[in-house]
């Protein structure tokens, strides 16, 4: 199946569970391929025939959009270079969560989320272990009896109930034993590890083109997010939290194209976008506002400019 085939079904996946997904982010360099939102839950989702393409600086830029935009970034793929992914298993590349579309599918339209996870050594499971330790302790049993029947240490025991996670095998036997399930499903949609200084200890640095619009944005009172591989240029915010998609460059067919992809993201983010350029000879693209840079330099607060792309957006 080619990518762009495979895009389209995810896409329609979705659509047919209920979310709002945006066009496809068909300009590079690109993080992800299409935001998603359904009620509260917005999604940036990178779609790979095979994984293994997912690199560490994409995990890190998607990360970081997720934090920017209260958003969950996932990996739906196929395959790894030695093996196809498993239905109803959570991979894990880069701090972001992976599983395949027929996951996916279960996940979003079926309402069944996934119970196991890869990890080195194998697949685990969530065991709850206050269930656990109510089902030993109205058998009547001691954590030494429990380890038995396991063929594990009393401490492993203590550890399950502990929280500490089980292997696939080990947690069958167990709801063998008690008759009943112990697992709890893999917490998709708050499943990507937050980043660390370790990391990234800083935000991209501006790029020397870049660096008069971030300078502007900063002036008038904006929080201004840099990225790297997104189809827009930053991520900024006022003092209320509320978030404008920007990019810059001269207008040409390139840039229409890529204002077009930040409104449709926008639509499904809630947020606003604009494009500042050189010259403009429209107010705007689909919604995000076209804004000269002469202009933002005879604006003075965040609220003024909020208000002109506003103006523009809806014109």
């Amino acid at each position: 199946m080619s990518r762009s085939a495979l895009v389209g079904n995810v896409t329609a996946m979705l659509e047919d569970a209920g979310f709002v997904v945006s066009d496809r982010c068909a300009i590079r360099p690109k993080s992800f391929d299409v935001a998603a939102r359904r009620g509260p839950d917005l999604l940036l989702l990178k779609i790979l025939g095979n994984i293994d393409a997912f690199d560490a600086q994409t995990g890190v830029e998607m990360r970081r959009l997720g934090t920017y935009l209260d958003a969950t970034p996932l990996v739906l793929g196929l395959r790894t270079r030695n093996q196809d992914l498993e239905t109803g298993v959570v991979y894990f590349r880069h701090g972001v969560p992976v599983f395949s579309p027929d996951t996916a599918v279960d996940l979003f339209v079926e309402g069944v989320p996934p119970l196991v996870y890869a990890a080195p050594g194998g697949l685990y499971v969530n065991i709850d272990g206050d269930i656990l330790r109510d089902e030993r302790q109205d058998r009547g049993w001691s954590l030494g009896q429990l380890a038995s029947e396991l063929g594990v240490s009393r401490r492993t025991v203590s550890k399950y109930e502990g929280g500490m996670n089980a292997s696939v095998e080990v947690a069958v036997e167990l709801e063998a034993l008690f008759d009943r399930e112990l697992t709890s499903p893999v917490e998709v949609f708050d499943g990507a590890e937050e980043l660390t200084d370790a990391d990234e200890p800083d935000e991209p640095e501006a790029e020397p083109d870049d660096k008069d619009m971030f300078s502007a944005l900063t002036r008038v009172g904006f929080t201004v997010h840099p990225t790297n591989r997104a189809p827009f240029r930053t991520v900024s915010e006022d003092d209320r939290e509320d978030r404008v998609l920007t990019s810059h460059s001269a207008f040409t067919r390139t840039a229409e194209k890529r204002a077009r992809i930040m409104s449709s993201i926008s639509r499904v983010a809630r947020t606003r976008s604009v494009y500042f350029v050189d010259e403009a000879r429209r107010e705007t693209v689909d919604g995000t506002a076209l804004v000269e840079r002469e202009e933002i330099e005879g604006i003075d607060d965040a609220d003024e400019l909020q208000k002109l792309i506003r103006e523009r957006a809806e014109a």
